[in-house]
């Protein structure tokens, strides 16, 4: 970060003024007047990001109808350097992207973001502020209006603007205080990961390349399924029978664990010092103990670089139906989500949580075996564990663990389209700040007395547990 700088507000600067080269300094209202010829008039600052878990980062929105060509553009803070765009990018039509700049300059608690064309005198927009960002400067309705701070990060999607009730701070776990074990003593050991409960079956992913089927014990917990080859968990391969996936997040579709079990993997464990950060599909109805993956869908190349041990955590698929009844907008397009745009795709979408970065993203994975990127989330929390679809509510669940003291958010798409949080939680006041890396919900049909089942499974196995079970209000 600049150290701080003296205030300046916002100015509106006309095409002339920049052209003259006079200095974007000092009167200002939030908001902006066009500074250049269309369509790079079309092009807006959207978000400013200068403090917190994400690096210095300003994200531009195309608010026009034409794609605009930003090769050659410059960033600047209220000093002399300069981050340049990368020749060839564009912005689509009514699309977000974000530039961290952090290499090139940090922005202050009191500082400036401006954007030129590629002469790097024309002044295209500008932004001033005072103070450091909490988390988000963010501007409402997207790149026409006022400039305020957002209760949430959306870099590279639309700004949480709905006033959907999101808040930063965080409350009481809404369910009872108490929790308990879930499991046996020393059942699973450490690396018990991602959960997904589908009625009476549980499903775990061990970060040692396993999947577990578990089912109820009796006492209100679960055990290994020792039938059909289930007793001691099941070893996953990469697609072609070879590598390790260090399986971290386990989901399912629509039609549950008979159109197969998806995980999410950061890394191939046999060569751990390189990401590999895929979702893979696993057949799961025969009696073999390997399961080779039907289909990988490899999002390494698309996603920012990030440690071979911070990668994807968490995954959870949300339906076609809630995103489009909701209003979703596609991050791809730049308009409402449509999913007649893609081809056969298993009827939703599937969201990754990176631990690296706290951020979400959302993919249509083709069953051809194509994928496209459709959401960037930023979950506000240094880290992302665990992502829970909860069907009845509506709602994503983001989850940190012992490093966010076991925070966890919810999250619902907002009347811009874009997810933003809805709630902030505190883990129950009964568990202690374990390294809780997964978390799954129970259905309405285990709704008693107005509460249901929640589970969270435990990566470093404390006290000889893996498994705790709580409750929430329905």
């Amino acid at each position: 970060m600049t150290e701080p700088r003296a205030p300046k507000w916002r100015r509106r600067l006309s095409l002339l003024l920049a052209a003259a080269a006079l200095p974007a300094v000092g009167l200002g209202v939030l908001g902006a007047e066009p500074a250049a010829a269309a369509p790079a008039d079309d092009v807006r600052l959207n978000e400013v990001v200068t403090t917190g878990s994400v690096n210095d980062s300003i994200e531009l929105h195309n608010k026009g109808t034409a794609t605009v060509d930003l090769s050659g553009w410059v960033l600047r803070d209220n000093t002399s350097s300069t981050y340049t765009i990368a020749s060839g990018t564009t912005l689509a039509p009514g699309a977000f992207k974000a530039f961290d700049v952090h290499a090139s300059f940090g922005l202050g608690s009191s500082d400036s973001a401006r954007l030129y064309l590629a002469d790097g005198t024309t002044l295209v927009d500008s932004f001033s502020w005072t103070t450091h960002s909490a988390p988000s400067w963010s501007r409402c309705p997207d790149g026409t209006g006022a400039w305020g701070q957002s209760a949430a990060l959306t870099l590279g999607s639309a700004n949480n603007c709905a006033g959907s009730g999101g808040s930063t701070s965080p409350v009481a776990w809404p369910g009872g205080s108490a929790v308990a074990t879930a499991d046996g003593s020393n059942v699973f050991g450490s690396d018990l990961s991602g959960l997904y409960q589908e009625g009476g079956v549980m499903w775990g992913a061990q970060n040692s390349g396993k999947l577990w089927r578990l089912v109820p014990n009796g006492s209100g917990g679960w055990k290994p399924d020792t039938a059909n080859g289930w007793g001691s968990g099941k070893s996953l391969r990469f697609t072609g029978g070879t590598g390790t996936p260090d399986d971290e997040g386990v989901t399912l579709t629509g039609a549950g664990s008979a159109g197969g079990v998806y995980v999410s993997s950061e890394r191939n464990a046999d060569s751990s010092s390189t990401s590999r950060l895929s979702v893979l599909r696993y057949d799961v109805s025969g009696t073999g103990t390997t399961l080779t993956a039907t289909r990988e869908w490899n999002l390494t190349s698309d996603l920012p670089s990030t440690g071979s041990n911070a990668g994807l955590e968490g995954v959870t698929w949300v339906p076609d139906s809630y995103l489009t009844g909701a209003g979703f907008k596609d991050a791809a397009t730049g308009a409402a989500y449509d999913p007649a745009h893609y081809g056969a795709h298993t009827g939703g979408v599937f969201f990754v949580g990176v631990e690296g970065s706290g951020t979400v993203y959302g993919y249509v994975l083709l069953e051809a075996g194509g994928f496209t990127k459709v959401a960037t989330i930023s979950s506000g929390m240094a880290g992302v564990m665990e992502l829970s679809w909860e069907p009845q509510a509506h709602r994503m669940w983001v989850v940190c663990d012992d490093t966010c003291s076991g925070q966890l958010r919810t999250f619902q798409v907002n009347g811009s389209g874009a997810f933003a949080p809805t709630a902030v939680y505190n883990r129950p006041s009964g568990m202690s700040n374990l390294n809780n890396e997964g978390f799954t919900l129970a259905g309405a049909d285990e709704c008693t007395g107005g509460s249901k089942p929640v589970y969270w499974s435990d990566d470093s196995n404390t006290g000889g547990h893996a498994l705790r079970k709580g409750s929430i209000t329905c």
